[in-house]
């Protein structure tokens, strides 16, 4: 167990990893948005569902990408990018504008930044227990 700890520890304090991880999201989400048809969940609201999932997601991987990051300047520029894709949502023919997508949105991030203090805690366990397991307590 110590070494799935160590594994995962490591792999937590790879910004680079997260970092593209986030490109790679960033890009799949815009795509999603402005496909003619995009996915759709078979419940009710599904698609604010889609919107907070998504935005929880990439308030988290910005977390892990850029862990000094302040909050509100990750909140901003998610938000931003939010609005992005409603403007170019409006643009097209098939899809419309939302300010109920921004405000479920903004739900994602704030829902988002509140598992940061998770991470992080997260982060700390397994440094501390990898320190533990090098020192061989």
């Amino acid at each position: 167990m110590s070494a799935l700890k160590q594994r995962l520890g490591a792999l937590l304090a790879q910004p680079s990893i997260w970092r593209l991880a986030l490109v790679v999201s960033l890009l799949a989400i815009l795509v999603l948005a402005t496909i003619r048809s995009g996915p759709a969940l078979p419940v009710a609201h599904g698609d604010k569902i889609n919107h907070v999932l998504a935005f929880v997601e990439l308030t988290l991987l910005a977390h892990l990408g850029w862990p000094t990051a302040r909050a509100w300047y990750v909140a901003l520029w998610l938000l931003g990018y939010g609005l992005l894709i409603e403007l170019a949502q409006a643009q097209l023919h098939y899809r419309s504008f939302g300010l109920d997508d921004l405000v479920a949105d903004l739900i994602g991030i704030i829902l988002g930044l509140t598992g940061w203090a998770g991470l992080d805690w997260l982060k700390r366990t397994l440094n501390t227990s990898s320190a533990h397991c090098d020192n061989g307590s």
